[in-house]
């Protein structure tokens, strides 16, 4: 089931683009895959930005209701429920998003690396769908995509992500009332956790795997930068 409701479509998909891009090259193939994702899963993702800053807007009335209602569960279960409901705040958006990405990711590195380029799985194709005369690995002449330790990619896929965390970093945001709160300072230290932490870990991923993963992150980063910067603007002009 797996197979068939993920993994062929995007086999398929991949290896058609790879037919209409220029000298058959994977790596615009894979950037172009990465866009179309991207664009069918934007509302979720768009949502799962709107519920993070509508969090925040809300944070001093959760903690009033935390703390008015800390001995009664239901109570403060109602109440918060009723606060997202009146300000359209979806918490499971988050989840939700997180929980497309999996098997997505799955999917294409399956199609990518287990089903193979060379030679081709004809048997996967669909019957509209046809193998590519030529088939280029190196992306642009330069990158061996099916190449493992590049550290080029994996430095540039470690950048991204400082500037992807960083920059959704800003929406959270919140000017200073005098002196932090040991929840505001713990906050404080996980996201400085997560500005480095989680950019290290890409860089590390991309560098033991072939440097078409790189070069898928490095397409999604680039476009959540775009989707982030797109989605700030749109909540900024909606409260204007």
């Amino acid at each position: 089931m797996f197979h068939t409701l993920l993994i062929d479509p995007f086999y398929n998909t991949f290896i058609f683009l790879i037919g209409i891009m220029p000298a058959g090259d994977v790596g615009l193939a894979i950037i172009a895959v990465t866009l179309i994702i991207r664009v069918i899963f934007y509302p979720l993702f768009a949502s799962n930005i709107r519920t993070q800053m509508g969090m925040q807007a809300l944070q001093g009335e959760l903690d009033e209701i935390n703390t008015k209602y800390k001995d009664d569960a239901q109570k403060r279960g109602e109440l918060t429920m009723d606060l997202f409901r009146k300000h359209k705040v979806r918490p499971i958006s988050a989840f939700l998003s997180l929980l497309v990405q999996i098997p997505v990711f799955i999917a294409l590195y399956y199609a990518f690396f287990h089903e193979g380029l060379n030679p081709i799985a004809t048997d996967l194709l669909y019957s509209f769908v046809h193998a590519p005369s030529v088939i280029a690995t190196n992306f642009f002449g330069l990158v061996d995509l099916m190449a493992q330790h590049n550290i080029p990619i994996a430095v540039l896929v470690a950048v991204l992500q400082y500037l992807v965390v960083r920059y959704s970093f800003t929406r959270m945001d919140t000017p200073s009332s005098g002196k932090e709160s040991d929840k505001q300072r713990a906050q404080k230290l996980q996201r400085q956790m997560m500005l480095y932490f989680l950019p290290t870990l890409m860089g590390v991923v991309s560098y033991t795997v072939p440097a078409a993963v790189g070069i898928y992150f490095i397409a999604g980063s680039v476009i959540s930068l775009g989707q982030e910067w797109l989605i700030q603007r749109q909540m900024a002009a909606e409260k204007a």
